[in-house]
C-alpha cells in the first residue's frame, strides 16, 4: 500500500519552489509590516483622562501629558500610578496591534515545525 501525504506536501522540486517563493515573500511583508508598525503610535489614558501617554511602535515613549489637576503635592504616588497604567495600556495595545498584524501574514503558510 502506498502512503499519500497531505494535500500540499511531496511534489519535489516545483513544489519546493514554491515553497520557497511563499517565504520569501512572506518575509518581505513581514519587513514592510514591522517597518510600517514602528511608524504607528498608540495613546492610552488613565485617571479619566488626567494622564496621557504615546507609544510609539517602536516601544518608546513619545510623549506624556498630564493635566494640571492630577498634580497633588500630598498625593505624588498617585500620580505615579496613573503615568504607569497610561504607559502600561499604550504598550498592551501596541503590542495586540503588532501581534495580530504579523499574524495575517505569518497564518497564510501552513504549520511548519521547526521553521520559525
Amino acid at each position: 500500500m502506498k502512503a499519500r501525504l497531505p494535500q500540499g506536501y511531496g511534489g519535489g522540486p516545483s513544489n519546493m519552489q514554491g515553497m520557497l517563493k511563499q517565504a520569501q515573500k512572506m518575509q518581505e511583508d513581514m519587513a514592510r509590516l514591522q517597518e510600517e508598525l514602528e511608524q504607528r503610535e498608540y495613546t492610552a489614558k488613565s485617571g479619566g483622562g488626567m494622564v496621557e501617554a504615546v507609544v510609539g511602535g517602536n516601544k518608546e515613549l513619545k510623549s506624556l501629558k498630564i493635566s494640571p489637576e492630577a498634580v497633588d503635592p500630598d498625593d505624588v504616588e498617585m500620580l505615579e500610578d496613573l503615568i504607569i497604567a497610561a504607559v502600561n495600556e499604550a504598550l498592551r495595545e501596541m503590542e495586540t496591534v503588532s501581534s495580530e498584524e504579523m499574524s495575517k501574514i505569518t497564518g497564510r503558510l501552513p504549520n511548519m515545525p521547526g521553521l520559525f
